[in-house]
């Protein structure tokens, strides 16, 4: 699985590499700037691309505008964005452009290198991983079909929202994967879903509750 960097700390960025390829990864560029990861993105075919989001020149949100930009000429990108911050505008312009293959964890709220490695995956595969604080601040208070839900499934649908599948929801949660199944379908009935896959209306989901 070949991966592009783009990180512009040189510790971290080396650090990433080493991790990435000590665990079967091939980290096929590493760029500093929007500008290298440009040209990285046009010469190299990858599977994901893991992104920080403050950037020179002015440190603010580069990294996801480039990301942005990234899946606009290469359609389906999947792109992990790994920060210490939650850059809301720009966040949710990266999800409303698609939420599959896309992450975007907070690097202070990573406390284990295996869940790193595992949302890598994940999001490669064309998954969503979400921080639960990335969630929280992308939530819009305006009315909306959520408020159809009772508090055990907007629990159930803030899990989804992480990427998490009905075990590990019931694992969270302490309830049995049956009643899981039933509060999904609730949520997707009281969201008026259109029947399709059940991959595609979780994806739909997620969207209508992060307000995109």
């Amino acid at each position: 699985m070949r991966v592009i960097i783009l990180e512009d700390n040189p510790i971290l960025a080396e650090g990433l590499s080493l991790l990435l390829d000590n665990s079967g990864f091939e980290v096929a560029a590493i760029a500093t700037d929007a500008d290298q990861f440009a040209t990285a993105i046009a010469e190299h075919q990858v599977d994901i691309a893991v992104v920080d989001v403050r950037l020179p020149p002015t440190f603010t949100d580069e990294g996801l505008r480039a990301a942005i930009e990234a899946r606009r000429v290469r359609p389906g990108l999947p792109v992990l964005v790994f920060s210490q911050y939650v850059e809301e505008v720009y966040a949710a312009e990266l999800l409303a452009a698609g939420s599959e293959g896309v992450g975007y964890l907070l690097k202070d709220r990573v406390s284990r290198v295996d869940e790193f490695l595992e949302a890598v995956r994940r999001v490669a595969a064309g998954g969503t991983v979400l921080d639960p604080e990335v969630v929280s601040q992308l939530m819009v208070k305006r009315s909306s079909p959520l408020d159809r839900l009772t508090p055990r499934e907007r629990e159930v649908l803030a899990l989804m929202a992480e990427g998490l599948g009905n075990t590990a929801i019931g694992e969270k949660l302490f309830i049995s994967d049956g009643a899981v199944h039933k509060h999904v379908g609730n949520v997707f009935l009281k969201l008026d879903l259109p029947p399709t896959d059940s991959g595609h209306r979780r994806v739909l989901a997620v969207l209508t509750y992060l307000g995109l």
